[in-house]
């Protein structure tokens, strides 16, 4: 496994991604409803592709193939961490995570923050992260529970 910075030629592999993990993963603690909201498979590739370029980006491959991203802002709010349904529980997530909070450590960031899902929950608390205060979430009319987490370094 590689862990590379992000390319725009990335964004459409990573939407599809997305989808497929939110809706092969997450169907175990979510409703069809739930999930048809929150992974729509209409992504807005331009403003992921910004979002992308502004937040530090990274990419797991595997073999050339795309099998895991993550992406935190500046301040230390990792915003998006989806791993290939194939390729669960292999690692991924922790290497992508490390790196992220590693290259924020050099940034001078000690505190971390995500919304976690019910499904990711578990990995964060063994990341270090722990639970501030349960979050609903509203996507397209509906309500999702996640979780506010935090790390303090």
């Amino acid at each position: 496994m590689i862990i590379r910075e992000y390319k725009p030629i990335d964004c459409a592999i990573m939407a599809g991604l997305f989808y497929d993990t939110v809706h092969t993963i997450n169907v175990k603690d979510y409703t069809n409803e739930q999930i048809n909201a929150w992974a729509t498979g209409n992504v807005d590739l331009e403003s992921w592709n910004c979002s992308f370029l502004t937040n530090n980006t990274l990419i797991a491959e595997i073999d050339g193939k795309v099998v895991g991203f993550a992406d935190m802002d500046k301040k230390g709010y990792l915003d998006r961490l989806y791993v290939h349904r194939d390729f669960q529980r292999k690692g991924i997530a922790s290497a992508l995570v490390d790196e992220l909070e590693r290259l924020a450590r050099e940034d001078g960031l000690l505190n971390f923050e995500t919304y976690a899902s019910i499904t990711a929950k578990p990995f964060f608390e063994k990341q270090g992260y722990v639970v501030e205060a349960e979050n609903k979430a509203i996507r397209n009319g509906i309500t999702l529970v996640n979780y506010k987490m935090v790390k303090h370094c």
